[in-house]
């Protein structure tokens, strides 16, 4: 699995350091990635980015990294920066780079970790500040795909569009994607050539909406994937696989588009 690449021209300096209260028995230390836009040396160029450290009292902090991540921001250092929202592993806000591995911070727990433990921002994404990388780029590839139901008939005068139970199975495995882009900032492909390659996330998407026995666009939703770049950059490495918090295989959706290529020309 791939680790956090730093950015050109930057490297991570030894940052400060924020000890637990003494006496404190259980710590665990968390080095965390921290860069700030607004903070310029001397010469008006940006400060490289820092690692610091934050011994936590784990006697008082929940079990997994999020927790942890919160506990330093209420009581150690309130000018951390990152996102967060259900805590359930529903909404994907707190994707992080956690021990190497991307992950989401609310389900990661801090036990299955040894030694210090170490955050960084989703790899290959610009960083906005600290823990928050700028998204924009994968939300505009997400668009493009066109994800929601497009049909040409008129609906059903008296029911909603039906499918049966055989085709609602085929979406096992697509529909649950929280677009955390855990997998595309882990494809190695998708770090040199994201601005023409999708990425396995919104691919697997783009899947879901393909393989959905209700949607009447596949065609043209094929045309839209039919592209040196945006489809075919996919090698299999299965860095995707490997990564996804909901164990889901967009390496597999990829497969199963292109063989749908395959057939049309056939």
């Amino acid at each position: 699995m791939a680790e956090f690449t730093l950015p050109k021209n930057s490297k991570v300096e030894k940052g400060r350091h924020y000890a637990a209260p003494a006496g404190t028995k259980n710590l665990k230390t968390f080095k965390v990635y921290r860069w700030n836009p607004e903070h310029v040396d001397a010469a008006g160029n940006a400060e490289n980015p820092t690692l610091d450290s934050y011994e936590v009292d784990m006697d008082s902090c929940g079990p997994m990294v999020l927790d942890a991540i919160i506990k330093i921001k209420d009581e150690m250092d309130s000018t951390l920066t990152f996102r967060r929202s259900c805590r359930e592993g529903i909404c994907g806000s707190c994707a992080m780079n956690i021990d190497g591995t991307n992950t989401l911070a609310c389900t990661k727990a801090i036990g299955d970790v040894k030694g210090d433990i170490k955050i960084y921002p989703l790899p290959h994404m610009p960083v906005i500040k600290d823990l928050v990388p700028d998204l924009s780029h994968f939300y505009a590839q997400y668009e493009s795909i066109q994800p929601w139901m497009q049909t040409q008939s008129a609906p059903p005068s008296n029911s909603e569009r039906l499918q049966s139970p055989e085709d609602r199975e085929k979406m096992d495995g697509l529909y649950e994607c929280i677009l955390c882009a855990c997998c595309s900032t882990s494809c190695p492909s998708y770090w040199w050539n994201s601005d023409r390659y999708l990425g396995p996330a919104i691919l697997l998407q783009a899947y879901r909406w393909i393989v959905d026995s209700r949607d009447e666009m596949t065609g043209d939703r094929l045309d839209n994937l039919e592209d040196p770049f945006r489809l075919y950059r996919c090698h299999t490495i299965m860095n995707c696989a490997k990564t996804c918090p909901k164990g889901l295989n967009p390496a597999k959706a990829i497969s199963e588009i292109k063989k749908l290529m395959l057939e049309r020309r056939v």
